[in-house]
C-alpha cells in the first residue's frame, strides 16, 4: 500500500527482503532531487499484535479511533506520507532530496540486528537529516531530542549441587539461587539511582535443572527445598542515554558478576540492542526550528520529551551519522501496545502540516 502511495508521488522504492535476518522486511523510498540538505524520513511498518489476536480492526468514533498499531505507528506513516502529498501540492516536492525508511521489525528486531539494520544506517550516513514519526509520549506538544539505547543482558549462574545440610560448606559454598541474588543486589548498590539509567532484571529461573528459552522469555526450573541450586539463568535489559554511560553500566555490571561467593561462577553477556540517542547540541537546535514552525502555525510551542517517557526506536541508529534528529512527529493517542490502543485522529493533519513545513524550510 506505501509502496504505491510513494510510486505514485514520483519516489523510487525498493522493498528490502527481510529473509536473512529473519523478520519482514524494509520499505525504502528515495526523491533525488539534487545536491540540497538531504532529509531522513522514518517510520515503522510492524505492530505488536499476532494474527490471531481478536484486536485486529480498525474502529472510529468521531475524532477518536482504536486499532492495532494505530498510533505506534501506522498513524506516523500516515503523517509521513500526507506531508509528501502536501509538498507535491504546493508544488514543493520535485527537487528535494529525502529518504524514507520504513522498517519491518521495529517492535521486535530481526537477528542479526547489524544487517536487520544495515539499510537505515546506510541512509542514515548519506543524509544531513533525520526525521522520525514515532509517536514519542503520544502528546504532540512534544518532541524526543533524546532516546535511551536499549540493550539485553544475561547473567548464567552456577553452583554445587548438594544436599541443603551442606550449604555454606566449603564444599558446597552458596548455591547458584544466592549467588544470582548476590549480583543482583550488586548491580542495585553500584548503578540505582543514575539519572536516565535504568537496569531490569525481567525473567529469573533457578533450581537443579534448569532450561530457558531466550525466543520465548521464558523457561523451567526444577528443584527441591533440600537441595542446593545448581543453576540459575537471569535475563534483563540495560537503558542509557549514552554511549559512556552504556559502557559504564556495562563494566559495573560485569564487575560484580566476577566477585563470586563460594562455590559458585557467574558471567554475564550483552546484546549489541538499540543506540542511545543522545541530546546533542544539533537535535536541541532542530526542536527549536520544529517549535517555531509549530507556533507559526498557531499551535504553540513544542517542549522535548523526558527520556524516561522515550523507548529505543529506529532513530537511534541515526546518532553520530546525521547534523541533527528529531523524534516524536507522531499522532496523539495513548495506550500504544495493548487492547486499548488508540488515536487522536485530529493530530494527524497537525502533525501533518507541522512536518510539510518543517521539511520545506530545513531543504530551502
Amino acid at each position: 500500500l506505501y509502496r504505491a502511495e510513494f510510486d505514485a508521488l514520483g519516489f523510487e522504492t525498493e522493498w528490502i527482503d527481510g529473509t536473512p535476518f529473519d523478520r519482514a522486511g524494509h520499505l525504502v523510498a528515495r526523491m533525488r532531487g539534487g545536491d540540497g540538505t538531504h532529509l531522513l524520513l522514518i517510520g515503522h511498518l510492524d505492530t505488536v499484535f499476532e494474527p490471531g489476536s481478536p484486536f485486529q480492526r480498525f474502529v472510529r468514533d468521531g475524532d477518536r479511533a482504536t486499532g492495532p498499531g494505530v498510533v505506534d505507528m501506522k498513524g506516523g506513516n500516515v503523517v509521513i506520507l500526507h506531508a509528501m502529498h502536501a509538498l507535491r501540492a504546493a508544488g514543493l516536492l520535485d527537487g528535494l532530496t529525502l529518504t524514507v525508511v520504513m522498517t519491518g521489525d521495529e517492535e521486535r528486531s530481526g537477528d542479526p540486528l547489524d544487517l536487520a539494520r544495515d539499510v537505515l544506517v546506510q541512509a542514515a550516513e548519506d543524509a544531513d537529516i533525520a526525521l522520525a514519526f514515532e509517536n514519542g509520549d503520544s502528546n504532540p506538544a512534544t518532541a524526543v531530542v533524546a532516546r535511551r539505547g536499549s540493550t539485553g543482558w544475561r547473567v548464567d549462574v552456577t553452583g554445587t549441587p548438594a544436599h541443603s545440610s551442606q550449604l555454606f560448606q566449603p564444599g558446597v559454598g552458596s548455591g547458584a539461587i544466592y549467588e544470582a541474588s548476590r549480583i543482583l543486589s550488586g548491580f542495585y548498590t553500584a548503578l540505582a539511582g543514575e539519572p536516565n539509567l535504568t537496569f531490569n532484571p525481567g525473567v529469573i529461573v533457578g533450581g537443579t535443572d534448569v532450561a530457558y528459552d531466550a525466543f520465548q522469555a521464558g523457561g523451567t526450573a526444577f528443584g527441591k527445598s533440600n537441595v542446593v541450586a545448581g543453576s540459575a539463568v537471569v535475563t534483563g535489559d540495560l537503558r542509557a542515554i549514552t554511549i559512556p554511560q552504556l559502557e559504564e553500566a556495562r563494566t559495573k555490571m560485569a564487575f560484580v558478576t566476577s566477585q563470586s561467593l563460594p562455590g559458585t561462577s557467574a558471567a554475564i553477556t550483552f546484546d549489541d540492542g538499540y543506540p542511545p540517542l543522545a541530546p546533542t547540541e544539533g537535535n536541541h537546535r532542530l526542536l527549536g526550528m520544529f517549535s517555531q514552525v509549530s507556533t507559526d502555525l498557531g499551535y504553540g510551542p513544542v517542549a522535548p520529551v523526558d527520556p524516561r517517557n522515550a523507548g529505543a526506536a529506529d532513530v537511534s541508529f541515526t546518532a553520530g551519522l546525521v547534523e541533527m534528529a528529531l523524534d516524536g512527529l507522531g499522532p496523539g493517542g495513548g495506550d500504544d501496545h495493548t487492547v486499548d490502543e488508540w488515536i487522536d485522529l485530529p493530530t494527524l493533519a497537525l502533525q501533518t502540516k507541522r512536518a510539510a513545513v518543517l521539511i520545506h524550510r530545513l531543504t530551502r
